[in-house]
């Protein structure tokens, strides 16, 4: 059953990031010739980033067919019951780096695919897609995982949950930010080439054409940070809850605890500079990247090195 589930998962967002590479050029086509400016000047690079690319919905759904999005409700259910099958397999539970990875992509993918109803998005599914792919997969090739005895008491079940579905919101934050970064160094820097003129890159614009403006990218970055703060703030609590009554305390120094606070106070130092003294622009989304990076070493890092440079499986 789970053979099955892993080919059925992985062909159907490999169909999914297949056709949004196959049809980007359409959609780059009436995105650029729409707003692009003279040649050779930037001003028409920086016009097709600011304006939203053209859909039949006006310009904020994706414009795909109704295929489209029930292909990408029948990976995220093929995904899901994967996950399920694997990560609770009989009366125990196993888990691991590869299974949190997996979790955090189908959550991603989740939101992404809630958000194209609303977004034009298709340039972020060209990597949410294959991303989803590989990390769908990723516990085939590392399946020590730890098997938990306690997974069946309902307090960890919910910090479980709500751990998985904040990791999913940053892990969408984090390629929204990505994306954003290479958006706006094209808008102060890259140059639309000359009619006939080949250029490196000229991929990578056409690419981000097809992104909605980034003042839109912007409000939906820092929707997801704020609702996942509220998560991982959860999270922190309900583990400090599950440890004091699993181990009778409830802090426990150990680098899952230590980097999980740690990105916590960043997040929430994120929040706070945009309220307050209206962060935006490269420096806020480095942070974004920067506070990403060390949530992953809070679980994904510290088991990573536990299961596969260390070999211990505890």
């Amino acid at each position: 059953m789970a053979i099955v589930l892993y080919a059925l998962t992985a062909l159907l967002y490999c169909g999914l990031a297949f056709h949004g590479w196959a049809t980007r050029n359409p959609q780059l086509v009436a995105a650029g010739g729409a707003t692009a400016g003279p040649p050779g000047r930037a001003g028409g690079a920086a016009t097709a980033v600011l304006m939203p690319s053209p859909t039949p919905n006006g310009g904020r759904a994706d414009g795909q067919p109704a295929w489209w999005h029930a292909l990408v409700l029948a990976a995220l259910v093929s995904h899901g019951v994967l996950l399920h099958e694997t990560i609770f397999p009989a009366d125990h539970m196993m888990f691991g780096f590869a299974f949190a990875l997996s979790a955090m992509l189908w959550l991603g993918v989740g939101i992404y695919w809630i958000e194209s109803f609303f977004f034009s998005l298709a340039g972020l599914g060209l990597i949410v897609f294959p991303v989803a792919m590989l990390a769908s997969l990723m516990p085939v090739a590392f399946p020590g995982a730890q098997i938990l005895g306690y997974a069946a008491r309902p307090l960890f079940k919910l910090h479980f949950v709500i751990a998985n579905v904040a990791y999913g919101l940053f892990t969408l934050a984090a390629f929204h930010a990505f994306l954003m970064l290479l958006a706006e160094r094209r808008l102060h820097g890259f140059n639309r080439p000359a009619a006939g003129e080949p250029a490196s890159g000229q991929w990578l614009g056409r690419w981000l054409d097809l992104l909605p403006p980034l003042l839109t990218l912007e409000k939906l970055l820092f929707r997801l940070i704020a609702a996942g703060f509220v998560l991982l703030t959860l999270t922190i609590v309900s583990g400090f809850l599950f440890s004091e009554q699993l181990f009778a305390r409830a802090f426990r120094v150990d680098h899952k605890t230590v980097f999980a606070i740690i990105s916590w106070l960043m997040f929430g130092g994120i929040l706070i500079g945009r309220h307050f003294r209206g962060w935006r622009g490269r420096t806020a989304l480095r942070w974004v990247i920067a506070s990403f990076g060390i949530l992953l070493l809070a679980y994904v890092g510290s088991r990573f090195v536990i299961e596969v440079v260390l070999h211990r499986i505890t």
